[in-house]
């Protein structure tokens, strides 16, 4: 069963980089702390060096033992052993501290890297993925990383180095001892080979596995309101233990991979130990080493066992990390494959005539505030949403997109705020004075953690208290603003003051007067006021809205009564195109809308 077998079938998951994708990419992510990695592994080389010098050691005072000599003559190698171990302790410590802190270093420009990347991605691509994909690779993925680096990093490196310098030490003494040694190789490589091969695609479908079963959870959390409508706790539940039990399995069976991955270790080691003490009997009767150098060889054969069963082990930790680390880069090539799709396009329509259309969403000066010019969009295939859509807006007007759901009015918003980018055809926004040039407010809102002031700055970090009381009077916010428990210090979001949708929106409002752009997109950014607020919330929109470009996806017909030129979608097609009252006397689909909506209603004036 593939990946995407676990998935939902109708999702696209997010890509998985290829191993050596992710090796140059952490090698990229390494580069910048090339010094602080040299000096960690040779400080780390330097103690394992000086901790070889313990069995020799051993092995002298065996033979002083075995030769009857006085008892004074330990004190030599036992105050040595003493000296090993403090400057060992000491030079270990600072060499693993340099890899932690390497490592630290690393984590945090790998997240960094990742949730940078992960904004800047097209909506539609996330919205393919599902949220449950995404919310796996930035939880699970990052933790697992996080985890190697912190703990398996610096225990790979100390016993890499321990392995390589004990054996060297093993050839010292005699090489017959390190030929010895060696009959362990052959098993412990063919269970690492047995252990990978394994380990690669049972990690990678248990994080995929994951993914589904959290996107499933939050799909039936999230929609459980219609799940109870429509009488579907059954099938919700079922496909959520389905995937959960596919879940299970995959981690059933990554233990009975490890059980068996240590059962072979084990032999390996009996193998090997053997072989030493078997050939230090025969050296050391035919008098070519003494026992104590024989006894030293056994104890470096022994002392093998830890950082060789850590170094095999880690392989476990290494596996998953990889499978981890290989979904994050996954993501980060993603939007660099975005990026250079669109430099590259934007060489080649360099080379083109002045009339070769521009690229998606191109900024250029223009009488036009934003012009769309024969603008298609699909979210796959056969899902094409919007038909060779031509728009323009002037410097200043205000057009109201009405249609009915499903005609494709948010997503030609999305496509203006440049949220999202066009399958065909162009969008242009003329440059302005200020940056961002177009912001785009949904009917989604979020409040986000932290003080009222601090929420309002993300529009514009620079703001003083007076800007952002500014900000908040021109919708209409200030009074209630001032009367929270704590004015703009007030905490708001999870864990702090509860907003309502209408103030939350309104919020969203003053953070667009704050970022001031010369163009503006409302997608519905009305509809959660529900019928009491709508009027209020209406005011505060208009408020915002003064001396800007806007598009405004109407969710009452209010709102396009009061635009300059309203523009009717229907089906993902422009159908009809004027003021209220050219609408409303063509008798063509925005009158039947008008008609529908007001009902008994005394028509308003624009």
């Amino acid at each position: 069963m593939t990946p995407t077998d676990i998935a939902d079938d109708s999702a696209e998951l997010l890509p998985i980089a290829t191993g050596a994708r992710t090796r140059a990419a952490l090698r990229t992510l390494i580069r910048p702390d090339r010094g602080r990695a040299i000096l960690g592994l040779g400080v780390l080389v330097g103690a394992t060096a000086v901790g070889l010098l313990v069995q020799p050691l051993l092995g002298r005072i065996v033979d002083i033992v075995a030769d009857g000599r006085p008892a004074d003559a330990l004190t030599l190698p036992v105050v040595l052993l003493l000296v090993v171990a403090v400057v060992q302790g000491v030079t270990t410590t600072l060499g693993l501290t340099q890899v932690a802190r390497l490592g630290e270093t690393v984590l945090a420009r790998l997240r960094e890297q990742f949730i940078e990347r992960a904004l800047q991605l097209p909506a539609d691509r996330l919205e393919r993925a599902g949220a449950g994909d995404l919310t796996a690779r930035v939880t699970g993925d990052v933790a697992r990383v996080a985890e190697a680096v912190r703990s398996a990093l610096p225990e790979m490196a100390r016993s890499v180095l321990a392995i390589v310098l004990t054996l060297g030490a093993m050839a010292l003494l005699d090489v017959r001892f390190l030929l010895a040694a060696l009959l362990a190789v052959p098993v412990q490589a063919l269970t690492a080979r047995w252990y990978v091969t394994r380990a690669v695609t049972v990690y990678a479908d248990q994080r995929v596995a994951n993914g589904a079963q959290q996107q499933q959870l939050l799909e039936t959390i999230g929609g459980a309101v219609t799940v109870r409508g429509h009488r579907l706790e059954e099938q919700h539940t079922e496909k959520s233990a389905a995937r959960s039990r596919r879940a299970v399995e995959l981690t059933m069976r990554s233990v009975h991979l490890v059980l068996g991955f240590y059962a072979r270790l084990h032999i390996a080691e009996y193998i090997g130990l053997a072989a030493v003490l078997v050939t230090g009997f025969f050296l050391v009767r035919d008098g070519s080493v003494s026992i104590g150098t024989a006894t030293a060889a056994a104890l470096y054969f022994h002392s093998l066992f830890g950082p060789v069963n850590a170094a095999l082990v880690l392989l476990d930790e290494a596996q998953s990390a990889a499978a981890g680390l290989a979904r994050l880069v996954g993501v980060t090539d993603l939007q660099e494959s975005t990026d250079l799709k669109e430099s590259t396009d934007l060489k080649a329509s360099a080379d083109r005539k002045a009339s070769a259309v521009r690229l998606p969403h191109q900024r250029t000066p223009s009488a036009a505030a934003v012009t769309v010019d024969a603008v298609s969009h699909a979210y796959g295939p056969g899902r094409t949403v919007l038909h060779e859509v031509s728009l323009s807006l002037r410097a200043g007007e205000h057009v109201a997109l009405v249609g009915t759901s499903g005609a494709g009015k948010s997503t030609l918003a999305r496509l203006v705020a440049g949220v999202q980018q066009p399958t065909g055809g162009t969008v242009s926004v003329a440059e302005g004075k200020t940056a961002p040039s177009v912001v785009l407010v949904t009917q989604e809102v979020h409040v986000f953690t932290g003080t009222l002031a601090e929420d309002l700055r993300l529009a514009r970090p620079d703001a003083t208290d007076a800007d952002l009381r500014t900000a908040l009077a021109t919708v209409y916010a200030l009074e209630w603003a001032e009367a929270l428990p704590e004015g703009l210090a007030t905490v708001v979001g999870e864990g702090g003051h509860r907003l309502d949708p209408a103030r939350a929106q309104q919020l969203a409002l003053a953070r667009l007067v704050l970022a001031d752009p010369p163009v503006a997109i409302l997608d519905e950014a009305t509809a959660e006021a529900g019928s009491a607020g709508a009027r209020t919330l209406e005011r505060s929109a208009e408020a915002a809205l003064a001396g800007r470009t806007a598009l405004v996806v109407a969710h009452r017909l209010t709102q396009a009564v009061a635009a300059d030129r309203i523009v009717v979608l229907e089906a993902g097609r422009v159908v009809e195109s004027g003021t209220h009252d050219e609408l409303r006397t063509a008798e063509g689909p925005y009158a039947t809308l008008w008609h529908a909506w007001s009902g008994s209603r005394a028509a308003p004036h624009p």
